[in-house]
């Protein structure tokens, strides 16, 4: 046998193995079986245990920079994102809370951009809260509403907590004297 041949005979066993491979059933390895999803309660006070999920949603229809999304993380903690929001996106995130009373959430932009802003608060896939504020673009700050550029959704993020105990109450003024 010329070496031709047996070079031209190695590359059809070698195609031969190649072709065969690929025709093989290869072996499958699969995760284990997940965990069935928990069961919903049903939503009632009497259960101070049950948890609520919220959605929090922000947008920015128009030309906005700086965007800040302040949001309740849980009963007593607030998150903050700084998301790109361009026209047609939409800025989403989910927690759970005890309370969805407490669920609340800010949106700003940067100035002197303007833009739509909305937001909304879905607690267990229902919407509880919404709001829409055009913001116009300034040159200037507005010296008389810090808030300018903020729209806020649900509940206010800026509640103290409940301290321990009340503050003391003012001492007595001295009787005067005669």
């Amino acid at each position: 046998m010329s070496s031709t041949t047996r070079g031209w005979l190695s590359i059809v066993a070698a195609a031969t193995l190649v072709v065969g491979s690929q025709l093989t059933a290869a072996t499958a390895l699969a995760d284990p079986d997940p965990a069935p999803p928990p069961t919903p309660v049903a939503a009632d006070d009497a259960n101070p245990q049950l948890l609520h999920n919220i959605t929090y949603r922000a947008r920015a229809d128009g030309t906005s920079r700086g965007a800040v999304v302040a949001y309740k993380i849980d009963d007593n903690n607030v998150n903050s994102d700084q998301p790109t929001l361009l026209p047609g996106m939409t800025f989403e995130v989910n927690t759970v809370l005890h309370d969805p009373k407490k669920a609340g959430m800010e949106l700003s932009i940067q100035w002197p951009y303007g833009s739509n802003l909305h937001c909304e608060i879905l607690v267990d896939d229902q919407i509880v809260a919404q709001a829409d504020q055009f913001i116009a673009p300034r040159l200037f700050r507005p010296k008389d509403d810090p808030l300018y550029g903020t729209i806020q959704c649900g509940a206010p993020l800026d509640t103290p907590a409940p301290s321990a105990a009340p503050p003391p109450a003012p001492a007595p003024a001295p009787e005067p004297t005669t």
